[in-house]
């Protein structure tokens, strides 16, 4: 088309351009709306897909109204061409960066809701990231004119120069995607390492796993140490679990007093201290004639690894307080020390709080 430009053309494309910013306000207005409703839900996904959407609506309604102002213009073949390609490869973008957005989010919310005590595992996040702006990408190209076979081979040979110079990188990725995969590990477990970390699962991401300790430091462990290390999960396959309080009577105690009292501490404790599991049965075990005092052993149930600490803290007080109103006695360590004068032996005893000195004891 090579007539001359008219104020008529320029007015149509002016009321084109500007139905296209219209309809782009009213839609952001609309989505924002839903937005507010979506909030309400107490599915993740709905907010993810209405943020994308308030990204992509608005540009396509931009884009479309570019697109008829051009069509009505007396452009040429050459530059209607090259203005369609540019609005196509506009409206592409936008639709892989949203589409990017939602698919992470939705994936991330996935993750969140299957991991337990608030964790993401990126890993998955960000794979999935990837692969959709590298499909994005190849469209784009694909759109240009550019052809993608030429550039899928060069990449397939260099990938294989990239997989030889990075292989502790892949072996850490394809070590997370496993563990993952596998769900011997996800975010929000407490684990313990052979070599002694310990702590809970943060996240998972391509390179490594991230521990937070209950002081509140971060252990970075690779995540091929991880697969290849002994590791004690607390959380599966149940996160309930039982702790166990060695404790010890005289001999003099009536054992079946000690007993009773003992459970009622037990049932007081669990029902009163938050984190503990009043459905759990308690057991008390005599096991020990020990050298001052029979030992017997209480297990309890509680609701996951670290409440064991406030759980011990509340019931040894609390059993140490009843033992003493009961006169069940709690007997310190006793030995008997021979101190040798002369030739006379005379044998002494005391308790665990009394230390002789060495100049005192006979070799």
């Amino acid at each position: 088309m090579n007539r001359v430009l008219t104020l008529d053309d320029f007015v149509l494309a002016g009321i084109a351009l500007a139905a296209g910013l219209v309809l782009a306000f009213l839609s952001r207005m609309l989505l924002r709306w839903l937005a507010k409703h979506a909030k309400r839900t107490k599915w993740s996904g709905d907010d993810v897909i209405v943020d994308a959407l308030r990204s992509v609506v608005p540009w396509a309604a931009i884009a479309g109204g570019a697109a008829s102002a051009a069509a009505v213009l007396p452009l040429t073949r050459t530059v209607q061409h090259h203005v369609n390609q540019i609005l196509q490869v506009w409206l592409i973008f936008v639709v892989t960066l949203s589409a990017a957005r939602v698919i992470a989010g939705l994936v991330r919310s996935v993750t969140q809701s299957r991991s337990g005590v608030a964790g993401s595992a990126t890993i998955f996040v960000n794979i999935t990231r990837v692969l959709v702006l590298a499909i994005g990408f190849l469209v784009v190209l694909q759109t240009l004119g550019i052809s993608i076979a030429p550039l899928l081979t060069a990449l397939g040979v260099g990938g294989l120069a990239v997989a030889l110079a990075l292989q502790d990188t892949l072996a850490n990725l394809f070590a997370g995607v496993h563990i993952l995969a596998s769900k011997t590990v996800q975010p929000g477990d407490y684990i313990r390492l052979s070599s002694g970390e310990e702590g809970y699962v943060v996240d998972i991401n391509w390179r490594q796993t991230t521990v937070r300790q209950l002081s509140n430091n971060l252990v970075v462990v690779p995540n091929g140490q991880l697969a290849k290390t002994n590791m004690t999960n607390f959380t599966r396959p149940e996160q309930r679990l039982t702790v166990l309080v060695q404790v010890g009577v005289s001999y003099d105690s009536d054992l079946d007093h000690v007993e009773r009292v003992t459970s009622e501490v037990i049932a007081q404790t669990m029902t009163e201290i938050a984190g503990a599991v009043p459905d759990h049965e308690p057991a008390i075990r005599f096991h020990t004639f020990g050298d001052s005092r029979i030992g017997f052993t209480v297990i309890l149930g509680v609701g996951e690894f670290s409440d064991q600490y406030r759980i011990k803290h509340e019931f040894i007080k609390r059993l140490h307080r009843r033992y003493r109103e009961e006169g069940i006695h709690i007997p310190a360590p006793a030995r008997t020390v021979a101190l040798q004068q002369g030739s006379l032996v005379i044998p002494q005893q005391r308790t665990g709080e009394d230390v002789p000195s060495r100049s005192s004891v006979a070799d």
